[in-house]
């Protein structure tokens, strides 16, 4: 039985090795300009397709990493902004302190109030500015001049605070007109 499968076996090798001089032959035919231009087309059809792909790939990743970098920027921002909104108790602490007459309170909040300003705290307290509802709270008013253009800020109240142009906290205020 091992012979039998021996010689099958050998029959097999020797019909490929026949059948392999007919492949070379058709292998040694001559190649035309046409094939060369044809395969040279496909080529040319892949390569821009695959930079095509890099080109896309390319400025997805761009736009993913700007709006990353947009995410990260404003994530800081909103972290600061609680930071001093959670610190703005602190100042109106130390602004009643002083005004009550307590010593050595003047120099610890101007010293928080000039880090904060340097972070991008911006103080909301300008007496006769134009009244802006956007800024300022109106708690009281008072009759205006008869040559008055529109309500001004008469007296500030309660100090207003934004944090790098986006009102945290708006200032209370007496308006006059």
């Amino acid at each position: 039985m091992s012979d039998e499968t021996n010689d099958a076996a050998a029959a097999d090798v020797e019909d490929g090795a026949a059948e392999a001089p007919a492949d070379t032959t058709a292998a040694d035919a001559p190649v035309t300009v046409e094939d060369l231009v044809v395969a040279l087309e496909a080529v040319t059809a892949e390569r821009d397709q695959h930079l095509a792909d890099l080109q896309r790939v390319s400025a997805e990743f761009q736009n993913f990493r700007k709006q990353t970098e947009k995410r990260n920027s404003d994530f800081a921002a909103q972290a600061g902004s609680r930071v001093a909104e959670a610190l703005l108790p602190v100042l109106d602490a130390c602004d009643a302190a002083a005004q009550q007459g307590v010593e050595g309170v003047e120099p610890i909040a101007g010293q928080l109030r000039g880090e904060l300003e340097r972070a991008g705290l911006q103080v909301i307290a300008e007496v006769d500015a134009p009244f802006d509802p956007n800024l300022h709270e109106a708690a009281m008013s008072e009759p205006g001049d008869d040559g008055q253009d529109g309500p001004i800020v008469a007296q500030v109240l309660r100090t207003g605070y934004a944090w790098n142009g986006r009102v945290l906290r708006a200032a209370m205020v007496k308006v006059k007109g």
